[in-house]
């Protein structure tokens, strides 16, 4: 007895339409800014954060790479660029030396730096994720 005419079903629709819209606006503040403070903001700050740590890191580690690649080729360490990249690593290194005994001779596997990478790279790691679940445990 009930006949559904086109005409009832647009009328549907666009109340379906409209139901949707209303959960999808933001109400206007009374300032008039279009700042954005939501979670974009926290997103983006996150991923600033995160990338500087991993930068930063990034940078150590390829320091200490090329310090195991230089003693590892037998660089001359009185040059000046060798001496202060030496230099710059040694306090990084240090932690790291004497866990196992390094071999004598010109090609001196420096395995001492090999473990400050890998450290290195563990400690970013963890800071990295650290600040990504902390950040996600306010915004959720």
């Amino acid at each position: 007895m009930t006949s559904s005419t086109p005409h009832d079903h647009d009328t549907t629709e666009r109340v379906e339409r409209v139901e949707r819209e209303r959960i999808v606006e933001r109400p206007v503040s009374s300032t008039g800014s279009n700042v954005n403070v939501g979670p974009v903001a926290t997103t983006s700050t996150v991923w600033t954060v995160t990338r500087v740590v991993a930068l930063l890191f990034t940078v150590l580690e390829v320091l200490l790479l090329l310090r195991f690649v230089l003693k590892l080729t037998g660089a001359n360490a009185q040059q000046a660029l060798v001496s202060g990249l030496y230099a710059v690593t040694e306090p990084l290194v240090r932690p790291f030396q004497g866990i196992f005994p390094e071999p004598a001779g010109p090609p001196v596997l420096d395995l001492a730096a090999l473990f400050a990478v890998l450290f290195f790279f563990l400690i970013g790691a963890l800071i990295v994720a650290l600040v990504r679940a902390i950040t996600s445990a306010r915004t959720a």
